[in-house]
């Protein structure tokens, strides 16, 4: 359904002081701090965790030597979505409209709207974390779970259950150094980032940058913070949707990856039968996991 004069009356006539409504900034780019950004050429990228050896065992005088095995364990495929608006004017609308409405239009409010889509997905990727079935990563757990498979046979885990407070920060990091690889070799992983609703900006800025413990009597001082735990600090994320749920980011490379396979693009054009102008935006990507130990999580009590 086309864009028509009815729909902008007032935009028909001089004397009209302000248009407004069009010039909402936009909370754009939050995805950057969660996902490594790569270009893509096909349909769908996949990306492997490869296992290594385990640890070397003693060999004995006299003895053979043991063999290992490495191999593949599972694999995360970024399957590329399209994501696409439109709308059109009327050829009378556009010649009859005195504020160039209809370009502010175009140039903002299909930017807002794709921009919009573009991070909830990717936060979504973040908010149905801790739900089975649900945006399953490749080892077929919740992208947050307390049973990630491992070729060691023993599961790990990425999450706790529990509110952000100075202890829990604590208890993520120490779980963070013990991280091990698929055969159970220590990684040495290290806390990057904590990644928050705006809901928990005033406790996370509490937390990690008092010189004393935080809403403590005691005057001892706050090792959050003096041990620089968190080298990157804090980051908000508005489109997190549990107000109590916090993440952390570890130095675990290869982890959450957002693949473009289309940028995005404008286009318009006239319809010959009618003169309706036709305005589209159109882009193509996917986010995703492939290594969960770049991220631990809690949904909160």
């Amino acid at each position: 359904m086309p864009i028509t004069r009815s729909n902008a009356p007032k935009q028909l006539l001089p004397g009209l002081a302000t248009i407004f409504g069009l010039e909402y900034k936009g909370i754009d780019n939050e995805h950057l701090d969660l996902f490594e950004v790569n270009n893509s050429e096909k349909a769908f990228e996949e990306e492997v965790l490869m296992a290594d050896f385990a640890t070397a065992p003693v060999k004995t005088e006299g003895a053979a030597v043991t063999y290992d095995t490495a191999s593949e364990q599972y694999t995360a495929r970024y399957t590329h979505s399209t994501i696409a608006l439109a709308f059109s004017i009327t050829e009378e609308a556009w010649e009859d409209n005195l504020y160039d409405t209809w370009s502010r239009i175009r140039a903002k409010a299909l930017g807002r709207a794709m921009a919009n889509t573009k991070q909830t997905r990717g936060a979504n990727i973040f908010n149905n974390g801790f739900l089975t079935g649900v945006d399953a990563i490749g080892d077929a757990a919740a992208f947050f779970s307390t049973a990630h498979p491992r070729a060691s046979g023993a599961n790990q885990s990425n999450t706790i259950s529990q509110d952000m407070s100075e202890g829990q920060l604590e208890a993520v990091a120490i779980n963070i150094y013990i991280t091990e690889d698929d055969r159970g070799k220590l990684i040495g992983a290290r806390p990057k980032s904590l990644h928050i609703p705006p809901q928990l900006v005033f406790l996370a800025q509490r937390l990690l940058y008092s010189p004393g413990q935080p809403i403590s009597a005691d005057n001892t001082i706050n090792a959050v913070n003096s041990l620089s735990v968190f080298p990157g600090g804090w980051k908000v994320n508005h489109r997190f949707t549990d107000t109590d749920a916090w993440f952390v980011k570890t130095d675990v490379p290869d982890g959450t990856k957002h693949f473009i396979r289309a940028p995005l693009a404008t286009k318009m054009e006239g319809d010959f039968d009618t003169g309706n102008l036709r305005f589209k935006a159109r882009e193509r990507y996917s986010f995703g996991v492939s290594n969960w130990r770049q991220w631990y999580g809690s949904a909160g009590a």
